[in-house]
């Protein structure tokens, strides 16, 4: 059976979703507040309206025949868009409005995993009044992390004694007049993500990806949504241990058996501490940017899961190739306090082409040994297509991620093809997956370890 899968959304993380879907036997439409050209060349159709609608979206499902779903972006989610795609009949890989409170409501969050003794939850306060959270960070000071309690795009977070003191919090939050807001105690290690497909009580996991939220290079300036991510050719990434994973693992597979009916992706965000993997936080979509690390390396039939969950089977297990990857983003000039938009994006599929070409031209040595050539992949986020080419907004214009056998090499892939193609206009972290920053993160973690003697 063919099946005919309407994607919600239309950044980066859905371009990469756009891809697993097109890899398989199917007919895609899509439908988003932004025209992404990237998502537009590979559908059949292409719909611009406001995704936080439930009823658009489900008109427009109707209206293609689609016999699946899959929801991008959390606002849709908050929204109710998976509950109605459901009403309606179609099937919604992508959680109620109700269970996606697991990232939405983030003081909800918290004390669902209190409620429910899920491992690796840090000390917290709620507040729902401003002035009692600025109370308590005058009195405890610093070791603690200040957060709205709903959505803001991963920028909403500032972490007392690294990015701001506690006065600067202080007057944060009641410049950002929050309604309520989360204070919770400060988890020093490095992140990493763990993102899960499930559905029908089923949980299948992917590789664990590392984030980059600061906007500049060395880890420094504000959070923005992501500037990029890597992902290493195994399940693990270099600062960790298998154990380390596995309890990562455990945490979402405890979370998933406490949510009621949970479908779509649980998006485990763990800091990696001394005494092992703490929650950050949930997200109930996957990751953008780190969707991009891990769909491009699924080898599974990622429509073939859709369509499992649909039909009240198992999930088939995952299988990924052995591959690293390095995601970079590419933002407008003063992302993300200041940005400037209208500058043209010189990076396009034939100049993709064109470098993947070279690598396979020297990749013969690389064959060889039983490897595979390196590969570059552009993922559109928020661009502006005109007449004469694709211009920068003033959010995330495009990714570009390298896959190969090492993190290294998938790095210099993606700075080659960003020299290739020139960044103009543009401001991109050139030192995510270096090996400078990756030992970085290792050194980091064997100094914690031994100061605690874990």
């Amino acid at each position: 059976m063919t099946e005919t899968v309407l994607l919600v959304g239309g950044g980066g993380r859905e371009h990469a979703i756009a891809r697993a879907v097109d890899a398989g036997d199917t007919t895609l439409y899509a439908c988003a507040g932004n025209r992404n050209p990237g998502i537009a060349a590979l559908a059949d159709g292409f719909e611009t309206l406001d995704t936080t609608t439930p009823q658009a979206v489900v008109a427009y499902a109707e209206e293609v025949g689609a016999t699946l779903a899959v929801v991008g972006p959390e606002t849709p989610l908050e929204a109710g868009v998976a509950d109605a795609l459901v009403d309606s009949g179609v099937y919604a890989f992508g959680p109620t409005a109700d269970t996606a409170r697991i990232e939405t409501d983030k003081a909800y969050q918290r004390r669902f995993m209190r409620e429910h003794d899920i491992p690796g939850c840090p000390a917290f306060e709620t507040f729902d009044d401003t002035e009692r959270a600025c109370e308590f960070v005058e009195e405890h000071g610093e070791g603690w992390v200040v957060k709205p309690a709903g959505l803001t795009g991963g920028k909403g977070v500032r972490v007392i004694g690294d990015q701001v003191t506690p006065e600067e919090a202080i007057e944060y939050l009641r410049d950002a007049d929050y309604d309520r807001v989360v204070v919770e105690e400060r988890l020093v290690g490095e992140e990493f993500t763990v993102q899960a497909l499930v559905t029908n009580d089923d949980v299948r996991v992917t590789p664990a990806v590392q984030d980059h939220k600061r906007a500049y290079e060395g880890d420094e300036g504000p959070n923005t949504g992501g500037m990029g991510s890597y992902s290493d050719s195994e399940a693990t990434l270099p600062f960790m241990d298998r154990a380390d994973y596995d309890v990562a693992v455990g945490i979402v597979e405890e979370t998933v058996a406490a949510l009621d009916g949970y479908t779509g992706v649980l998006y485990g965000q763990f800091m990696l501490t001394a005494e092992g993997p703490k929650v950050v936080e949930f997200n109930a979509r996957f990751g953008d940017p780190e969707a991009m690390n891990v769909l491009p390396v699924l080898d599974t039939d990622f429509v073939s899961v859709l369509a499992a969950g649909r039909d009240g089977k198992s999930l088939p297990d995952l299988d990924f190739a052995d591959r690293a990857t390095v995601c970079k983003y590419a933002v407008p000039d003063g992302y993300p306090d200041d940005p400037t938009a209208g500058a043209k994006v010189n990076v396009d599929e034939s100049a993709i082409e064109e470098i993947n070409e070279r690598f396979a031209d020297e990749g013969d040595s690389v064959a060889a040994d039983g490897g595979r050539p390196p590969e570059a992949m552009l993922f559109y986020a928020s661009v502006d297509e005109r007449d004469d080419g694709v211009y920068t907004t003033t959010s995330r214009a495009f990714a570009v991620v390298g896959l190969a056998d090492d993190i290294a090499t998938a790095e210099e892939v993606v700075e080659e093809t960003l020299a290739y193609a020139g960044t103009e206009g543009l401001r991109v972290r050139h030192d995510i997956g270096t090996a400078d920053l990756v030992e970085s993160r290792v050194e980091h973690m064997d100094e914690l370890r031994d100061a605690s003697g874990h």
